[in-house]
């Protein structure tokens, strides 16, 4: 099975989370996630969500330096190692480029969306406090 290393960003403002749905031209169409993407070959998880959120949203975060899970999840197309990072967003305001709707909720709220699998653990451990 093909290992697949992404990273995705908790990106936190006033209370509340950046939530993102994936378009349907991509894998896992429709399902909401914490936006970023693949960490390519030479860089860091962290530069590697500075340079997805630019590309993918066109906003700017400071990246906290600490992990805040990580995930693996066996997909028909590979396994996944996801690593969320929480997030605070810095410059510019979401533009969908690969999206098809973002969405700022609070931690409560998040279990109302469907999910993409590897991301679910985050949403757990928010919703049981891990952003007090």
């Amino acid at each position: 099975m093909k290992d697949i290393h992404v990273v995705g960003a908790i990106i936190v403002e006033n209370g509340k989370i950046l939530c993102a749905q994936r378009g349907n031209g991509k894998s896992l169409p429709n399902l909401w996630e914490f936006p970023g993407g693949k960490i390519e070959k030479g860089e860091t998880p962290q530069e590697a969500l500075l340079r997805e959120l630019e590309e993918e949203l066109m906003i700017e975060v400071d990246v906290s330096a600490n992990q805040f899970e990580l995930t693996k999840y066996d997909y028909d197309f590979g396994r996944v190692h996801l690593t969320t990072f929480l997030c605070m967003l810095t410059k510019g305001r979401p533009k969908l480029t690969e999206h098809r709707q973002v969405k700022w909720l609070a931690p409560s709220e998040l279990n109302k969306l469907d999910w993409a699998p590897a991301d679910i653990p985050a949403v757990e451990k928010l919703m049981s406090g891990g952003i007090s």
